[in-house]
């Protein structure tokens, strides 16, 4: 029943999310056509200008798979699918758990499909040779290597697309609980939740640096950089941020066992 459950919702979030998808990949390759073409000053503009849209379609699709992904719990549960949902022979858990994993796929294809659209647009030996100096810049200075920094960029920005989308379930759930002014609730509950988890962790970091005067030394001054402070805080991030999807992951899922109010 899971993959049933999968199937729809990913079918309903990349219905719409794809139509930028496709988008962000025509407007890719026409700026590539358009800056191999040499000694073109029009057609260098021209195909600056197309980079900058599939840029803008990449920012687009990012937001409509998280936004669509809301939209879909939103009309699944509390609204016009909400009595066939609620009359499936499956539990809430599992219900839950297809939205989440299925928003979790589509975060996940979208920042494939823009480090795709990202290599038609720029790639080229000079652009190459210039990230390369620059990550093996950093790699060196944090004693990781280039492949293991490009991981934990991209596992750091997924792991706050997941965040983001888990407290939006929780806030759309607990919004949900009331009779009146639903989403401007929900908007309302997400947003606290956001501001009140980003403030515990700089309550955490400064209690950690209480207790280790490097980072606390980090903080004091800017003209020496210690590097290793740097990756210990990096991975304090990553630890945080698992802990943090793991908490509304559980939270969402028993709010939502408890029953829901349909619209």
């Amino acid at each position: 029943m899971l993959k049933k459950l999968l199937h729809y919702d990913l079918l309903y979030i990349y219905k719409y999310v794809g139509i930028f998808y496709i988008l962000a990949l025509i407007f890719s390759i026409i700026s590539r056509i358009f800056i191999s073409i040499d000694n073109s000053t029009i057609f260098n503009i021209l195909g600056s200008f197309c980079g900058g849209l599939a840029v803008g379609m990449i920012i687009s699709s990012l937001i409509n798979a998280i936004i669509r992904s809301w939209q879909r719990f939103i009309k699944n549960i509390y609204k016009d699918e909400a009595y066939l949902t609620h009359t499936l022979p499956v539990s809430k858990r599992i219900i839950y758990a297809s939205k989440v994993i299925s928003s979790i796929i589509c975060a996940f294809t979208t920042v494939l499909i823009s480090i795709i659209c990202l290599i038609i647009c720029y790639y080229s030996k000079s652009t190459i040779e210039t990230i390369k100096t620059l990550l093996e810049l950093a790699s060196n200075t944090l004693n990781v290597n280039v492949i293991n920094l490009l991981l934990t960029i991209f596992f750091i920005f997924f792991l706050e697309i997941i965040f983001v989308i888990l407290i939006g379930y929780v806030g759309i759930i607990i919004g949900h609980k009331y009779n009146q002014n639903k989403l401007t609730k929900s908007i309302i509950v997400s947003f606290v939740l956001y501001m009140l988890t980003q403030t515990i962790t700089l309550i955490i970091i400064f209690i950690t640096a209480i207790f280790n005067k490097d980072i606390m030394n980090l903080f004091k001054t800017v003209e020496v950089i210690n590097f290793n402070i740097i990756k210990k805080i990096i991975i304090l991030f990553i630890i945080l941020y698992i802990v943090y999807n793991v908490i509304y992951y559980l939270i969402g899922e028993k709010l939502l066992n408890k029953g829901v109010n349909l619209d």
